[in-house]
């Protein structure tokens, strides 16, 4: 591999991961799929937009990601009167008072860290929203002719509420391309739920140790580039993201429920996606499985429904259910 390590040194990062997935499961209790989830998009190097109704248990797992890993985390509220200096940072009037000089000094918002997390997104206007784009997607901020670069490595853990809730602002789609996975929360089962109660309502409060810092995620950032997807897979993927796009030749389900379809960042998003999913299962090739069960969180929010599917009630996820099967990529 070219990040020159050995076996011995792939076996022992191999279970890094799985020793993390344990850590945050002493405070997260079921999702393990929502957690998976979360996991390849940090070492896929990419940003996961997290949905779910309030109460789930979404700000709880961000915080448990960032407690198991040794890295710099901030939270921000996101609210109506939300600036976009409030995230970025801003300019300060300093005085020297020894010569009475003036200048101004760059005083950093919380984007400056290494894990970010924007709870509830969707409730600040656009302009505000869309001040994360630049560092969501060059890592950067630039403010007063300045650009300044923001710390390795930097992932964007975003949450909203479903948008038929009041107080709700839609995500533009230029910045839900950005997000390399779109995780759906859903209501944990019965018993999850007694666990849940059993866990919370206590004198105790599970507590989740650090067991990896920020060197070890870029190395497996690095080993996740690395790993192997043969010319079939590719090829495979190509064809499911070109069917999400109606046109001469789109299959039917598409043409009829599909206004706008996902672009190459979307094929990009998956083979990545797909590599860190194989690399936490002791892989070092990604498989169609991979690719079928990723496909869902890299394509739902890159598909702009029609009315035809507002009316039928026909959800992105059935559309690429559908084409996974129709291409035979499981």
């Amino acid at each position: 591999m070219s990040v020159a390590i050995g076996e011995a040194e792939i076996a022992r990062r191999i279970e890094q991961l799985g020793a993390l997935k344990a850590a945050i499961g002493q405070a997260i209790i079921g999702q393990d799929a929502v957690v998976e989830q979360l996991l390849i998009g940090l070492f896929a190097g990419g940003h996961c937009l997290l949905e779910g109704v309030p109460g789930l248990g979404k700000t709880l797992l961000v915080r448990s990601l960032g407690a198991a890993l040794e890295l710099t985390f901030r939270r921000v509220q996101f609210t109506p009167d939300l600036m976009p200096s409030d995230i970025l940072g801003t300019e300060l009037l300093e005085e020297d008072h020894g010569t009475g000089h003036r200048s101004f000094r760059f005083q950093q918002g919380p984007v400056f860290t290494n894990l970010l997390l924007a709870d509830e997104l969707n409730r600040t206007p656009p302009k505000t929203q869309a001040a994360l784009l630049e560092a969501m997607q060059e890592r950067t901020v630039s403010y007063g002719g300045t650009t300044y670069q923001l710390p390795a490595p930097f992932l964007v853990l975003a949450t909203q509420n479903p948008l038929e809730q009041a107080g709700t602002y839609p995500l533009p789609e230029a910045q839900l391309d950005r997000f390399l996975l779109q995780i759906r929360v859903d209501y944990p089962d019965e018993a999850e739920e007694i666990g849940i109660l059993q866990q919370t309502t206590g004198t105790r409060s599970p507590t989740v140790p650090p067991v990896m810092d920020g060197d070890a995620v870029i190395v497996l950032q690095a080993m996740v580039r690395d790993v192997h997807v043969s010319p079939d897979l590719t090829a495979a993927i190509v064809r499911l993201v070109r069917a999400t796009r109606p046109g001469d030749g789109a299959p039917d389900i598409v043409t009829r429920y599909v206004r706008w379809g996902a672009g190459p960042r979307a094929g990009q998003s998956l083979v990545l996606a797909a590599k860190a999913r194989a690399l936490l299962h002791g892989r070092l090739a990604a498989t169609r499985e991979d690719v079928a069960v990723l496909a869902a969180p890299v394509l739902r929010h890159r598909l702009l429904l029609s009315f035809a599917a507002e009316a039928e009630q026909m959800e992105a996820d059935a559309v690429i259910a559908a084409l996974v099967g129709q291409l035979r990529v499981a």
